[in-house]
């Protein structure tokens, strides 16, 4: 397949579980010869720098195009222009926006092949025009990937996915690029004013309705009590930082939880961590729990989506419903009570990763299907 260009389309605002999962799945294709290409939609003003430089750091080349609306009839005629240019053999879409406007140029470029990639079950997916526009989409659509079981059966169900043609390919992770920062417990309790005893708590996602952190702070408020040495920390950004605060000062543990704010070094949390908390009210998979577990920490989570796929509750961490603070509150009174369970069920995550969820699995399993909608297997 050494000579098949697959052009990769995505709208990007910035560098989350999706633009991971590419900058871990091209490098990976690239070495097995083929020519993956990412282009990025871009809103004006805002050219995600960051994900531009470490994309062309992997040796992925890069193209950014301007989407000035979310509807903009040029951008059409401007990827079906390039694409005429570059001769991809497959455009391998991800998210709605590259769905529609990549799907859409694609076809009027005469481009082979289409697949779509699959990330989440957002509740705008439910409406009625997305749910119709995207049966449109697959008409189109020679391959797609899912996520996860959940998201694949989310597509079938809402959105029209013909089920012979859309697979389960779950994220990966190589646990070699994971630094093992030995100092970063001390010195995220350092920085926090902390003592090297004390016990810590961590989320890492955008503070967004979705991550359910308004439930985590109601639950550690119901434990925090007992176990004084216990701190919540909360490394993210977003929309809902200010009333998260709030709640904190009004349930009166704001010298409990620790809001770091937006995190380059995402890894020195985790590596500073005792328990992973992710309380998601939805996940299309949740790349953050595979990081958690890379770092043999145990994760407390929810029982919805693509979460059980990851993470067994009993063995690799503990699964409690979604919105229920009061069972999240059971839950981390149990982690938090023995320290042994918290090492045995992190120690277990570790193994299910490097089990289940490699970038080299990932990798195989992509080749595969671009094998197959070329027929070339």
């Amino acid at each position: 397949m050494s000579s098949i260009r697959v052009v990769h389309l995505s709208k990007v605002t910035g560098i989350a579980g999706s633009e991971n999962h590419l900058l871990a799945l091209l490098p990976g294709l690239r070495n097995r010869g083929i020519d993956a290409r990412l282009w990025l939609l871009v809103e004006p003003g805002k050219p995600v720098n960051e994900l531009f430089a470490q994309a062309s750091a992997l040796g992925i080349p890069t193209t950014r195009l301007t989407i000035h609306h979310d509807v903009d009839i040029t951008l059409v005629w401007r990827l079906a222009r390039l694409l005429r240019r570059e001769r991809p053999a497959i455009v391998h879409t991800h998210l709605i926006h590259a769905d529609l406007y990549g799907t859409v140029a694609a076809r009027l470029a005469g481009v082979s092949r289409v697949i779509s990639s699959r990330h989440n079950d957002d509740r705008f997916r439910y409406r009625l025009p997305v749910r119709l526009l995207n049966r449109m989409l697959w008409r189109w659509t020679d391959g797609g990937i899912a996520i996860s079981h959940a998201i694949r059966d989310f597509s079938i169900r809402i959105e029209g996915a013909p089920a012979g043609r859309i697979h389960t390919i779950h994220y990966g992770l190589d646990p070699a690029t994971v630094p093992p920062l030995p100092a970063a417990r001390h010195e995220l309790r350092a920085s926090l004013g902390l003592s090297d005893e004390a016990v810590l708590i961590g989320s890492v996602c955008r503070l967004v309705e979705q991550k359910g952190l308004s439930y985590a702070l109601r639950g550690f408020a119901t434990i925090a009590g007992e176990f004084p040495q216990a701190h919540y920390v909360i490394a993210g950004d977003g929309p809902l930082r200010q009333s998260l605060q709030r709640e904190a000062e009004a349930l009166g543990i704001a010298g409990r939880v620790h809001f770091l704010g937006w995190r380059h070094d995402a890894y020195a949390v985790f590596a500073g961590l005792d328990i992973f908390l992710a309380p998601s009210l939805w996940e299309g998979f949740g790349l953050v729990l595979l990081e958690a577990m890379a770092y043999r920490l145990p994760v407390v989570s929810t029982r919805v989506s693509a979460i059980p796929e990851i993470v067994l509750d009993g063995e690799t961490g503990w699964l409690v419903p979604p919105r229920d603070a009061s069972a999240l509150a059971e839950t981390l009174r149990a982690a938090l009570t023995d320290p042994v369970e918290r090492q045995r069920r992190g120690a277990s995550g570790r193994l299910r990763l490097e089990a289940h969820f490699t970038v080299a699995g990932m990798v195989e399993r992509t080749l595969a299907l671009y094998q197959h909608v070329l027929g070339q297997n």
